[in-house]
């Protein structure tokens, strides 16, 4: 199933939990690169305003995919600041500090085709409304599945919401953070998402599941459960949830790799 899970893995080392300085997160991400699950890792992502010429000469002459985060509504500059140092930005992962339609139209008028502009979704009454304003555009969701803190997990039911309201609109998203391992768990006082669950109630959702059958799939912790009902689901339903459910950002690709190849989901070689 390596096909199933290609560019699932976006490598978020530099972001907590872990906080990898810069110069080993660089050295573990080509590693990743070269490794037998290379197809698995995406982008490396790093946050725009760390951009300068320090940065790009570290990289090197070496090709790499960025996806840049954008702490505030301005895309234009970080997109060719990165140009300027040699850089190949993929992505810009954008934190709205307005109003969603604006920033939508922002878009339009900044982003270059080829980057792919991921939108953070906010929690709560104002997701209805920023998913609609990204329907029927080229711009994708970021849900926010985790954090340091309890507060920053959504509950299942309020994940399985935000997910439906994604794929009814039939916006591919991405999630980021809290998805460590394959089942959903308890880390401390944690309650963690898994992403074999979120793929899982994708391509359930996809074939017209409700929010309750989602919520009932994201609360499952029992990981052989979810890879055997994934296995069952066929690679041609798999491969359209990845259509809807594109990837996460990970502190640590390793722990997903991991749990693939222990699921045999994965075969290490």
């Amino acid at each position: 199933m390596t096909a199933a899970f290609a560019g699932l893995l976006d490598d978020a080392a530099m972001f907590p939990p872990a906080e990898t300085p810069v110069l080993a997160a660089l050295r573990a991400h080509r590693r990743h690169h070269e490794a037998w699950y290379a197809t698995l890792v995406g982008p490396f992502v790093f946050p725009a305003a760390g951009l300068s010429s320090d940065f790009a000469q570290v990289v090197g002459d070496r090709p790499m995919e960025l996806s840049l985060i954008v702490r505030r509504s301005v895309v234009e500059r970080p997109v060719s600041r990165a140009a300027g140092l040699g850089l190949a930005v993929t992505a810009l992962e954008i934190l709205p500090d307005g109003d969603v339609k604006d920033l939508v139209a922002m878009l339009d008028a900044e982003l270059p085709p080829d980057v792919l502009g991921y939108v953070e979704v906010p929690r709560g009454p104002a997701l209805e409304g920023a998913l609609d304003a990204l329907a029927g555009t080229r711009y994708r969701a970021k849900f926010r599945t985790g954090g340091t803190e309890p507060a920053a997990h959504p509950s299942e039911a309020e994940l399985a919401g935000s997910l439906l309201a994604a794929i009814t609109r039939g916006i591919p998203f991405k999630c980021t953070a809290g998805l460590h391992h394959a089942a959903r768990h308890t880390d401390g006082d944690l309650e963690q998402h898994g992403f074999l669950n979120v793929l899982l109630a994708t391509v359930r959702a996809q074939d017209g599941a409700s929010a309750e059958d989602l919520k009932d799939i994201l609360a499952e912790r029992q990981a052989v459960t979810l890879a055997g009902t994934l296995s069952a689901s066929g690679g041609e339903r798999i491969a359209r949830a990845r259509e809807s459910f594109v990837s996460f950002g990970t502190c640590s690709i390793d722990d997903p790799v991991a749990d693939l190849v222990a699921l045999g989901l994965l075969e290490e070689r």
